[in-house]
């Protein structure tokens, strides 16, 4: 019994003796290759160029600036955030134009006058020349009221005006004063709505003649709708917040802003 003792010790101490050179011999192997692996680089800080181009986050430009044409907004003007103005445009005192909008004064002139209100989806556009030889800038006097959906081209609207949602204003045609266009209506090139007439159709025809009555509800009806702007007006401000998120990302890549 004490020869087996015996001879179990010395082959368990033969065989970690073996072992402990592998083990030594792998320890060591591994350190070199560790050491032979080049570092790895350090990480790169991401500087801002100087003449990096400004982006404008929002998707959608509102005011288009064409050459030196630069669309120009009274102070107290509501335009809705979606509106497009591009190159010749004024927006006067008082006036409105709503969303969806879309104002195009990139081959001519184009005025919203006093007052008046340009409302959703319409298009505003003015031609090179006017084959009647009228103006072929489009024209929209003071206290006029455009309806939704509407296009009007190289166009004049004299004062206290209606033009009906989804109507058609083409080249030189002329919409004198105390005026009203029902919706649907389309007007030809050259055509003239003479003062205090209602006109309807495609194309538009002669209706019959306006009461007192009803030409004193059209200024009431656009200084109503310049009231409601002024609520849409303190509701928007001047800037979008998109910038807080465009921030927020360049401080997560270590951008300065």
């Amino acid at each position: 019994m004490a020869s087996l003792n015996r001879l179990t010790r010395k082959t368990l101490t033969t065989a970690l003796t073996s072992y402990r050179h592998v083990i030594s011999r792998a320890v060591a192997t591994s350190s070199a290759v560790k050491a032979s692996e080049p570092s790895p680089p350090p990480a790169q800080q991401i500087t801002e160029s100087p003449d990096r181009v400004k982006w404008d986050y929002r998707g959608q430009r509102q005011i288009i600036p064409l050459g030196q044409w630069l669309p120009k907004i009274a102070v107290d003007a509501y335009v809705a955030p979606n509106v497009v103005l591009a190159g010749q445009v004024n927006v006067l005192d008082g006036s409105s134009v709503w969303n969806g909008a879309v104002l195009r004064g990139d081959l001519n002139k184009i005025t919203i006058g006093f007052c008046s209100n340009v409302q959703e989806k319409s298009v505003v556009h003015a031609a090179w020349s006017s084959p009647t030889g009228l103006p072929a800038e489009t024209m929209i006097e003071r206290f006029v009221t455009v309806g939704a959906y509407c296009l009007l081209r190289s166009c004049t609207i004299e004062p206290e005006c209606i033009i009906g949602q989804h109507s058609i204003l083409m080249e030189g045609s002329l919409v004198e004063t105390h005026s009203i266009l029902e919706a649907g209506s389309v007007l030809p090139p050259g055509r003239r709505i003479p003062s205090g007439e209602l006109w309807a159709g495609n194309p538009a025809r002669f209706v019959r003649k306006l009461t007192h009555e009803e030409t004193l509800e059209i200024p009431k009806l656009a200084v109503a709708i310049n009231d409601l702007s002024k609520e849409y007006f303190n509701e928007y401000l001047p800037y979008s917040t998109v910038y807080l998120e465009v921030e927020k990302m360049m401080k997560a890549h270590g951008i300065s802003i």
